[in-house]
């Protein structure tokens, strides 16, 4: 197994230390922990005695990140669940009040990377998508049994997918014949069934598609409503809260929680987005928006 550090590099990790301020003394959230980049972070920078909780639900992330943050010792506690169950999982703890939280909603390397977890098209491996691989419903499941409108809203609302009503009667033909099991069957149908003249220039023809699987899955727009439906309840009056998200739908999300919740005021009018520098450095920052309010 690689190790945690050689496989992950946190995006805008200058600008989440900026945003959040972390000082010694504070309780931190990461509600995406991932391989611990930005826990690793924000614990040097609340150091001695700022203390961090992160939030993972993929059983493999959860126990690098727990290795490579072991050198700060109690001031990192894992909590392995998903930022949706805030409230109960902080409750558990016996913590009420926060002091910033922090959120990332890309999928970290290790799930792309890994071939078995079914999120990437690169290689032909199982479609499943879990992030949490010991319950819910998997890609396959999806794509095998819901009803043609249901899979084209799927692929229309998650994805952006224009050829969504297309490929969802494609779905519905080819699996009379035989199930869709893998990444490889689902990305050649999609390839066969998008007009060659519509297959996009600068990404693979099945991203979108994929990609809106993989909300649906993990259900991950409702998660995101609930966190910050949820956050201002823990975040103590002047915490701050910074999202970074990596598609339109989103940061939309984000952005709308922030103008209507009256428990938050905006500090970033337009998302703060990498530098040339890091993009050269981290292509993956290159869609990253980073969004931050505070709780008042």
């Amino acid at each position: 197994m690689e190790s945690s550090g050689e496989i992950h590099t946190p995006v805008l990790a200058r600008e989440i230390v900026q945003w959040l301020q972390p000082v010694s003394g504070k309780t931190y959230i990461d509600g995406t922990l991932g391989l611990g980049g930005h826990s690793g972070l924000i614990l040097e920078a609340s150091s001695p005695t700022g203390r961090v909780f992160g939030f993972e639900w993929d059983q493999d992330a959860a126990c690098l990140a727990a290795a490579r943050l072991s050198p700060f010792g109690d001031r990192f506690q894992l909590v392995q669940g998903s930022y949706a169950e805030l409230l109960n999982l902080c409750y558990e703890r016996g913590v009420e009040a926060i002091d910033g939280i922090l959120v990332d909603l890309g999928v970290s390397s290790l799930q792309l990377d890994r071939p078995e977890r079914g999120f990437s098209f690169m290689n032909d491996a199982s479609l499943d998508m879990r992030m949490d691989t010991s319950s819910g419903v998997t890609a396959a499941q999806l794509v095998n049994t819901l009803p043609e409108q249901q899979l084209a809203d799927i692929l229309y609302n998650y994805g952006e997918e224009r050829q969504a009503r297309r490929i969802a009667r494609f779905i519905i033909q080819a699996r009379l014949e035989e199930s869709l099991t893998s990444t490889g069957q689902l990305a050649q149908l999609v390839a066969r069934a998008i007009p060659v003249k519509y297959h996009p220039k600068k990404i693979h023809v099945a991203t979108k598609v994929f990609q809106a699987l993989r909300v649906a899955v993990n259900r991950e727009f409702d998660n995101l409503v609930q966190l910050l439906d949820d956050a201002p309840e823990l975040l103590t009056t002047g915490a701050r809260i910074a999202i970074i998200s990596f598609h339109s739908l989103e940061d939309r999300i984000v952005k709308q929680a922030f103008k209507n919740n009256p428990a938050y005021q905006a500090l970033t009018r337009k998302p703060v987005t990498a530098t040339e520098q890091e993009i050269n450095d981290n292509p993956r920052a290159r869609s990253a928006k980073l969004r931050v309010a505070e709780k008042v």
